[in-house]
């Protein structure tokens, strides 16, 4: 009688040193994906408004310039009330008003990184005004004029159950996260193309009404409407699962792997949901909005933060991709009956 494992062949030495090889590199991909945004942070171009005297506007403009080496891109305004309203409506992110009361706005709603270095504008232009006005008396042989202090003054704050400001980006991961279990364990499960397409939107919808009870509700790291809040999370869950059932009613099973890939490594590192996108290495901060993860981070900080913003383009991005897979699964429904596979062939491999 021969030993069991007399007859068991050996995994060759090839492909062990090869599966070896495959798994270091998906770790490098790993690694890489989710420390390149962070390690290559460097903002460019921050819109921030500027109002003032027209002498006073184009002299710190100068210095703002000089000292931000490229972060901040100034737009100048009429006064303080329409630097207030670019704010809410997101249109910049926050504002420098010269004058008799120089004063920083800023919007920490909108990101504490550039909150902070928006406060730290403030501490050098106080800095500078204040050596210009003593240069300025001392040549007219004045005595000493008082220190002039710029106010920071908080336009849009962070709220109290979220003052840390990380409620909004540590929530995005679990939501992609979330969006791909159930695109995958749908596709996996259902049978069926269009029974996938029912299952898919009933997962948005509850998802969404249970995520935004929880992170708003509970957490309070959402903040406004409720029903926009769910809205919005119910819409993303599908924006993200649609396309992997969609692919594999087209394709077949190898169609999973498309949330991974594209959702996981690539979209969710370049959705800006801790920082702004101009943060990112252009032009890569833009092209995240165009996918859930980003459009996602977006829509959500502008229902808690900024309602006046207008948020039809975060909207439309996630509409398309939920509208996108659902569609796939509908044409993989016509052209097999059920999928890359029938309904008969995905029942026999379930």
């Amino acid at each position: 009688m021969s030993h069991p494992d007399a007859t068991t062949a050996h995994t060759s030495l090839g492909r062990v040193v090869g599966l070896a090889l495959g798994l270091v590199a998906l770790v490098g991909v790993l690694v890489l994906a989710f420390s390149w945004p962070t390690v290559t942070i460097d903002p460019k171009d921050l819109p921030v408004a500027i109002a003032g005297p027209e002498q006073a506007v184009t002299a710190a403009t100068e210095a703002i310039d000089q000292q931000a080496d490229g972060a901040v891109a100034l737009e100048t305004v009429d006064d303080r009330a329409a630097a207030v309203d670019a704010i809410e409506r997101r249109e910049v992110y926050g504002a420098v008003i010269l004058g008799e009361k120089p004063e920083v706005l800023i919007a920490s709603g909108g990101g504490l990184a550039v909150a902070q270095m928006l406060t730290g504008v403030a501490a050098n232009l106080q800095e500078g005004v204040n050596a210009q006005a003593q240069a300025a008396a001392a040549a007219a042989g004045a005595p000493a004029p008082d220190t002039i202090v710029v106010a920071v003054t908080d336009i849009v704050p962070l709220a109290e159950t979220d003052a840390r400001g990380t409620g909004i980006a540590t929530a995005m991961f679990p939501l992609v996260l979330g969006g791909m279990i159930g695109g995958i364990a749908v596709s996996l499960v259902v049978i069926g193309a269009l029974r996938r397409v029912l299952a898919v939107v009933v997962y948005g919808a509850v998802g969404g009404l249970l995520l935004a009870w929880i992170l708003g509700g509970w957490f309070g790291s959402l903040q406004g409407d409720y029903w926009a809040n769910a809205a919005a999370i119910g819409l993303t869950l599908v924006a993200i699962a649609a396309p992997i059932t969609g692919l594999v009613a087209l394709i077949g099973r190898a169609g999973i792997a498309f949330g991974p890939v594209v959702m996981l490594l690539f979209a969710n590192p370049l959705s800006a949901a801790a920082v702004p996108k101009e943060f990112l290495l252009a032009p890569w901060g833009a092209i995240g909005q165009w996918f859930p993860p980003g459009a996602a981070a977006t829509l959500l900080r502008d229902l808690s933060y900024f309602p006046e913003a207008d948020a039809t383009f975060p909207w439309l991005v996630l509409g398309s991709w939920a509208v996108g897979g659902l569609l796939l699964s509908v044409v993989g429904h016509f052209r097999t009956a059920g999928g890359a596979e029938s309904d008969a062939e995905a029942a026999v491999a379930a």
